[in-house]
């Protein structure tokens, strides 16, 4: 009953007309940003980031953060349905079948079950949450640092062991992050690391700055990169306004609500993970979808089940990897990683003591995931012709503003001309990255946990007098390394199966990095 009231607590801090309005505005600006082409919903809380963390009060920063991500997001489907340019790895499947809907003339009706998909199954995982978050996290105190270590191994080793297309590649990335989050004084000896001499550098390298670096430059330098010289894009149109509640036919509704709940169940469990992603549940609905829903003949064609399940999918995951990220401090997506860095921007440490210390902000914004979702349908639905107008202004211009606008955000945060250098230094970095295939998941993961893991591995050898062999000698941490050797071998399992089968060997198993 105590959850339920804190639960109650936060709608009635989410409630009030000022978080209204943050949500609102989150809502509004996340789909601003996410509907431009390759943008997803790392990049925009990215780019806000400077501007929220102004707050004095971090409650109300995080109401729009959530309405950021699932502005991000529904802006991210308008892209792939209209322009075939999915924002994320985890649209991929929304774009195949969402785009042909829209080619002939049903754009309205895809682009309504996919916000309604994501609203349903938000609700259904915000719901999960709130059951699991609390007792996840009371579980988590007893966690002894060791095994702390070995999560962060596995969470760590499954996203640089899936993303992209060489093992060895996302390995080096993970190993720059890590570089990069230990630049600056050693916080036990005080001995200078990675700083080559300046003192600039004493500081470390803030979390913001990667993360912008990273995703709002890097990403916008690549993106710009890959466009059309003529800087626009073949944006479909919306056609007539189809009769039918909320721009679905009776029959549509019928076809949709299945894959909604298939996608919700899908999501959620996959996302509370330690290896998160929201790209294995997305393609896992699409596949159940194609080859058992009752529209299974029109794959290929445009069906609507391809466009609702991997939609609810998508949002679901990402309630469910607020449980790693809320409960245990560890982000297992780009966007969690984000997260963590915003967290860390107002002196808050997720992980097994949050709810404790920080239990109204968690319980706000969890409350907060229910109402943006539920502004996301009320207001966006009406603002799709203004959407489909900002697709039309040139690429170019769009994607200097948002270089521009990060900028000025670094600068007004910090005050420090040099933080910008910093920044716009990493961001060249990440676009070469990008350019030679390297995944940037690994690395923003890495600067991320590094920090935290050090701590971690120092409290496991205070506690051991030095000895290394607390980490095989424990039977629960022991598993779980195991678990995290074995992701190496995850995404070979095609090839083996292939072969066990007589078959030639297919590609390795791989997602995208920008979830």
């Amino acid at each position: 009953m105590g959850d339920i009231g804190a639960l109650m607590d936060g709608f009635a801090t989410v409630l009030s007309p000022s978080a209204l309005l943050f949500a609102a505005v989150g809502v509004t600006l996340g789909t601003l940003v996410g509907v431009m082409p390759g943008i997803g919903p790392a990049v925009t809380i990215a780019l806000l980031l400077p501007v929220a963390t102004q707050f004095d009060d971090p409650i109300p920063a995080f109401i729009m953060f959530a309405g950021i991500y699932y502005g991000a997001m529904y802006g991210g489907s308008t892209t792939s349905i209209l322009l075939n340019t999915p924002g994320e790895s985890a649209s991929v499947a929304t774009a195949i079948e969402g785009n042909l809907m829209a080619r002939r003339g049903e754009a309205r009706a895809a682009l309504a079950t996919s916000a309604i998909g994501s609203f349903v199954a938000a609700i259904i995982s915000t719901v999960l949450l709130a059951l699991v978050a609390k007792p996840a996290a009371d579980a988590a105190v007893s966690i002894q640092a060791t095994s702390y270590v070995a999560i962060m191994i596995l969470s760590l080793a499954t996203v640089t062991a899936l993303v992209g297309h060489s093992v060895v590649r996302g390995l080096v990335s993970l190993m720059l992050g890590m570089m990069f989050a230990l630049v600056g004084l050693d916080p036990q000896s005080g001995q200078t690391r990675f700083t080559f001499g300046s003192s600039e550098l004493f500081g470390g390298i803030e979390d913001v700055l990667i993360v912008i670096g990273l995703f709002a430059v890097g990403e916008v330098l690549y993106v710009l990169s890959n466009r059309p010289r003529d800087g626009h894009d073949a944006v479909i149109g919306l056609g007539d306004r189809p009769k039918g509640f909320l721009w679905l036919t009776p029959a549509q509704w019928r076809r949709s609500w299945g894959p909604w709940l298939r996608g919700a169940a899908f999501g959620f469990p996959f996302g509370a993970m330690p290896s998160g992603g929201a790209e294995l549940p997305t393609f896992l609905s699409y596949s159940w979808e194609k080859n058992r829903s009752k529209g299974r003949a029109e794959f290929g064609e445009g069906a609507i089940e391809g466009v609702a399940g991997p939609e609810a999918a998508n949002n679901a995951s990402f309630t469910g990897v607020l449980v790693p990220l809320l409960t245990l401090g560890i982000p297992t997506s780009a966007t969690a990683a984000v997260m963590i860095a915003a967290f860390k921007q107002f002196n808050i440490q997720p992980g097994p003591q949050l709810f404790a210390t920080s239990g109204d902000l968690v319980w706000a914004l969890i409350a907060s995931l229910f109402v943006g979702n539920v502004l996301l349908l009320v207001l966006n639905l009406p603002l799709i012709n203004l959407w489909v107008k900002v697709l039309s202004v040139p690429t170019p211009v769009l994607y200097s503003g948002i270089l521009v606008f990060a900028s000025l955000g670094i600068y007004a945060s910090s005050g420090n001309s040099t933080q910008v250098t910093i920044a716009i230094a990493i961001g060249v970095l990440g676009f070469v990255m990008r350019k030679l295939d390297f995944p940037i998941a690994p690395t923003i993961l890495g600067a991320i946990l590094a920090t935290e893991m050090e701590r971690q591995f120092r409290r496991a050898m205070v506690s051991s007098h030095g000895d290394l062999s607390v980490f095989w000698t424990r039977p629960v941490t022991l598993v779980i390394l195991l678990l995290a050797l074995a992701a190496f071998a995850l995404p070979q399992l095609p090839r083996i199966v292939a072969l066990a089968r007589g078959r030639r060997p297919g590609k390795r198993l791989a997602f995208g990095d920008e979830d």
